[in-house]
């Protein structure tokens, strides 16, 4: 009984022991992958920055030499110094103007103060924003129209007979094809003694959501016509509307192939707005960009490299966004982050 007691001890030790080395093993597995995970990105943003600066040295051109990341970093700082500077004279701008209406009510109680916006030069973080507004409101008006669309696509197979040639027609198209046909349009329907929007704003909207449209409107109805059959069965069986239907069984499932489509469309929107501001001449960081192209001054090549970099900066967390967000509203809790 005594030896049987011991041999069981001995087992119970051996397994604690196995369970502990199985758990250490993991542990120090995770540790090494999560170093990985930073070491290895680093050591590729440093190599990065060492080859641009040798090669950088050795192409001239007509603005003198391309500018390495000490020039480009420089640059980045004049343009913070100038939007504060910016800043500081609209600040002042308001202040004198309050100041002066005061002063008129002051003497006439039946005076109107007018108020008057600062029509100074917008700066590079202006631009920015211009430029993610934009985006955001095409970005927006093509969900809301490629979302349903999708959604009736993958539900019924008459719906997408008929929408998908017009969808592998128009998926192709350049926007630099969709560019003179909305400015147009814009010009001839967009009429207004004070309008709300834009004019400029409208037409880089409007084309940033004719070439968004396509990945999610395909993606959402490939994701609804994926679903689960037994899915299907179920909402059968409990007699579920078809609203009901959508919004318990559909968008739950197809999530996913949703915000995968949502993805595609805001990188490709993104990049479609860059072009749009370049060639149409509309605010943005596009159109900074090309007035940069045109000063030709010694410093325009860095500060373009800052826009080149601070674009694609932007267009990296826009996806992380949505990778958040899907995250969020998904089921699928697995979702990478990478």
């Amino acid at each position: 009984m005594t030896q049987s007691a011991g041999t069981t001890a001995i087992g119970e030790h051996a397994r604690v022991k196995s369970i502990s080395r199985v758990l250490s093993d993991t542990l120090n597995r995770i540790k090494t992958q999560n170093a990985a995970n930073i070491i290895l990105p680093i050591l590729g943003l440093i190599l990065f920055l060492l080859l641009w600066s040798v090669l950088a040295s050795k192409v001239d051109t007509s603005l003198g030499k391309f500018p390495g990341p000490a020039q480009v970093w420089e640059q980045s700082v004049v343009l913070f110094e100038e939007h504060q500077a910016q800043q500081e004279k609209a600040q002042a701008f308001y202040e004198r103007q309050e100041t002066r209406n005061a002063e008129r009510v002051a003497k006439d109680p039946d005076y109107v103060p007018k108020i008057r916006n600062f029509t100074g030069a917008p700066t590079f973080f202006d631009q920015i924003w211009t430029s993610l507004y934009t985006v955001s409101i095409g970005f927006l008006i093509a969900s809301v129209i490629a979302v349903p669309i999708g959604i009736l696509c993958g539900l019924s197979r008459s719906a997408y007979a008929a929408i998908n040639p017009l969808v592998q027609l128009f998926k192709p198209v350049s926007p630099l094809a969709w560019l003179p046909l909305v400015t147009m349009v814009v010009s001839a329907v967009y009429v207004s003694d004070d309008p709300m929007f834009a004019k400029s704003f409208v037409i880089s909207a409007f084309t940033v959501s004719l070439c968004c449209l396509w990945p999610t409107l395909l993606n959402t109805a490939v994701g609804v016509s994926s679903i689960d059959n037994d899915l299907i069965n179920v909402s059968k069986v409990l007699r579920l509307s078809t609203l009901k239907h959508i919004t318990k069984i559909v968008l739950p499932s197809s999530i996913p192939m949703i915000f995968t489509g949502l993805r595609l469309s805001l990188g490709i929107g993104w990049m479609v707005l860059i072009a749009a501001e370049m060639l149409a001449q509309n605010p943005g960081l596009g159109k900074f960009v090309w007035d940069e192209f045109q000063n030709g001054s010694s410093e325009s090549l860095a500060r373009i490299m800052v826009a080149v970099l601070t674009i694609g900066i932007i267009g990296f967390f826009l996806d992380r966004l949505m990778l958040v967000i899907q995250k969020t509203v998904s089921w699928d809790k697995s979702v990478s982050l990478r």
